[in-house]
């Protein structure tokens, strides 16, 4: 069998989680596959697989914690499934058409982690609050910079985005005032979701990345920068963050990416051992996708995932070094993707540099975010030979403060 939709064909294969009209309380794990979704428990269980319990239940969690050999052989399987015409007959009547299914948050989220590994947003950053200082902090070339975020706020692509509320200081008044938010921002990134869990008291190491981290998922950590200006110092990012995570209904597996796989940017610094992934053995953690974001249906920036300073392997290590926990279900995001030219930049903050010079779009200009505004994110990676891997499109559209 083939597929006329390229970026979800055989080499990709991406897991999410559905319900049909017809049995709106039954969950099941289900596969793209073009423009449509495999029932991989119904599947699994016509063909006699030893897995079809796993892939019979009501979230990904049970197959994500499972490990990586039990990874391998069910992607083993499914490609079989879905590309060998002997299997034609048995797995057809499990193809679901992809606008005939809802889509729900495909695992359940243990616990959320936000880096901020771009070097290029950093600086930018850096120069919009701090024109007269630094852009980087003196610690940010030595250790990828993160912080602890709000598990339960995680939502799937489609979740409205409700307009926070909270404190703000506008430089022109003497006191904080309290209301809506009136710079309310996106941050396009990627996430990594944890399928194999580590003891508390152990160090997860830069090889053993591909052992614990399941798969891949477009992620838009909206941010009220209003908020965030007035409360992160000292203790960092809190409301302006916690609102609202969106991700894709869609987790690519890491294999699906091995031919994205390219080295990250060259270091100013030398790393600690723990960080250092120049040393032989370590496969190259940079991963080359391409990312488009949309204002209105409009393309407002393209950053590159490849130009990340900071990998997704050396963020796990970082964050385990001290012996905290890894648990299934672990969400960390690699922070705002942005490239070194205007048209890269990740955030509206950046695009805008802080409200300043909005965006000219054909719907009216922006500076940040207005009420029924929609964003979306898009991404390829290149796959074996010409072909392309399409992660899930992320999508939130901005509703009224309650």
């Amino acid at each position: 069998m083939s597929t006329p939709d390229d970026l979800f064909g055989p080499d990709n294969l991406p897991y999410g989680l559905f319900t049909t009209a017809d049995d709106p309380g039954h969950r099941r794990v289900g596969v793209r596959y073009g423009a449509r979704v495999l029932d991989a428990g119904a599947a699994a269980a016509a063909h006699g697989s030893p897995h079809a319990e796993l892939l019979r239940q009501p979230s990904l969690n049970p197959l994500m914690a499972a490990g990586r050999h039990v990874w391998q052989a069910v992607r083993g399987a499914l490609r079989s499934w879905l590309t060998d015409e002997a299997h034609r007959e048995a797995t057809e009547r499990h193809l679901i058409p992809l606008d005939e299914v809802t889509l729900h948050l495909p695992f359940e989220v243990a616990d959320y982690v936000d880096f901020y590994a771009s070097e290029h947003h950093a600086t930018n950053v850096g120069r919009i609050f701090r024109p007269d200082g630094d852009a980087l902090t003196p610690n940010w070339k030595h250790l990828p910079i993160g912080y602890h975020g709000r598990a339960g706020t995680v939502v799937v692509s489609g979740t409205p985005v409700v307009r926070p509320q909270g404190q703000r200081k506008p430089p022109s008044e003497p006191l904080p005032l309290f209301g809506p938010s009136q710079r309310l921002d996106i941050e396009a990134e990627v996430g990594f979701v944890v399928g194999t869990p580590s003891a508390q008291g152990t160090a997860v190491g830069l090889p053993d990345f591909r052992d614990h981290v399941f798969g891949v998922t477009l992620l838009n950590d909206w941010s009220a920068r209003d908020l965030q200006a007035w409360e992160y110092v000292p203790l960092g990012p809190f409301l302006g963050k916690s609102f609202a995570t969106s991700v894709s209904p869609w987790i690519t597996p890491l294999e699906a990416l091995d031919a994205a796989r390219v080295a990250p940017p060259s270091r100013d610094f030398p790393l600690l051992p723990y960080l250092d992934d120049s040393a032989d053995g370590i496969a190259p953690g940079g991963l080359d996708l391409r990312i488009t974001v949309r204002l209105n249906g409009h393309t407002i920036a393209e950053p590159p995932f490849s130009a990340m300073y900071w990998t997704a392997a050396q963020q796990l290590a970082h964050m385990t070094v001290n012996g905290a926990s890894l648990r299934t279900g672990d969400l960390y995001g690699s922070g705002t993707v942005s490239g070194p030219e205007h048209s890269q930049r990740g955030c509206l903050l950046e695009l805008t540099w802080g409200g300043r010079e909005p965006l000219v779009l054909p719907d009216g200009k922006r500076a940040f975010l207005e009420d029924g505004d929609e964003v979306s994110l898009s991404a390829w990676a290149p796959g074996p030979g010409d072909t392309r891997i399409g992660l899930g499109d992320v999508t939130g559209r901005v509703a009224p403060p309650r």
